[in-house]
């Protein structure tokens, strides 16, 4: 069962690298190129500063990952020796798609605590390094591998305690959930998801709410609704798109559209470009 290829499919994720060397002084951070964020420490200390936050000084190699736009400082002195590699990364989708929205706002893991990671990590360190042709393009490509690996990380580990990515890592109901990633345009009942997770279906509608978040029919409309608005962003024709998510004609998804959303697909791709004033229709 593969918890994650379907989910990076739709909503994978690409990463830049911005910064490759020693910080002395602040790097800022506003949130307002509506990206998110993957810091590595590779060695030295350095202080992370959130306006919500108390300042944290790490003084071990480790991974800052905001995974959705947020403001945030980095500090380092002179003789504190940080070196650092960094790289901005915007998921598919848009910044509230359904996998980076089920991540915390800030994860900081020291890189020992990595151990899967750690073979991606000695080779982005050793590209860094070196200067060779192609260097970031390479670490472009490594950022975004070394992020999937995370996630799996993330999951092997039951690292997140409640949302999407907390139900993947649960193994009672990760099946279920994978079945609809996989096919949304099936009409899903309780009663099939619970046979899937082999539960009843009553304990299986209340463990689902208490991991998720959500109850299962919720949860199916918010992934119809994301995969919609992807398509949406993509110029994809709404009357492909509804057979696509499970919905027998476009009146049908425009009417689920707006009970999520507030607001008809026409009108919430209006507000999305910037075109009209975006009002409810």
């Amino acid at each position: 069962m593969d918890r994650l290829s379907t989910l990076l499919s739709q909503f994978g994720v690409r990463a830049s690298l911005f910064y490759n060397g020693k910080l002395c002084g602040l790097a800022s951070y506003d949130g307002a190129d509506q990206r998110g964020h993957i810091h590595l420490l590779q060695a030295g200390t350095v202080t992370l500063q959130r306006p919500d936050r108390k300042d944290l000084l790490l003084v071990r190699p480790s991974l800052i990952f905001l995974p959705r736009p947020n403001r945030h400082q980095l500090y380092a002195g002179e003789s504190d020796g940080a070196q650092l590699l960094c790289a901005s990364m915007k998921f598919e989708g848009g910044a509230d798609n359904p996998l980076s929205a089920s991540l915390p706002d800030c994860l900081v893991l020291s890189l020992d605590e990595l151990p899967l990671l750690a073979d991606t990590l000695r080779w982005m360190f050793v590209e860094a390094a070196g200067g060779h042709c192609g260097r970031e393009a390479a670490l472009d490509r490594l950022f975004e591998l070394l992020i999937i690996l995370l996630f799996r990380h993330l999951l092997d580990h039951q690292q997140l305690r409640t949302g999407m990515m907390a139900g993947l890592a649960d193994l009672r109901l990760a099946r279920s959930l994978v079945q609809i990633h996989n096919a949304p345009h099936l009409a899903w009942s309780v009663a099939e998801l619970a046979s899937e997770s082999n539960m009843s279906r009553a304990a299986y509608a209340v463990h689902f709410r208490e991991v998720i978040g959500q109850t299962p029919a919720d949860y199916l409309l918010s992934w119809r609704i994301s995969l919609a608005q992807k398509r949406l962003r993509e110029g994809r024709p709404i009357t492909l798109i509804a057979a696509e998510v499970g919905y027998e004609s476009p009146s049908a998804l425009a009417r689920a559209f707006r009970r999520k959303t507030g607001y008809s697909p026409r009108d919430w791709m209006k507000d999305l470009t910037g075109e009209g004033d975006g009002a409810m229709a």
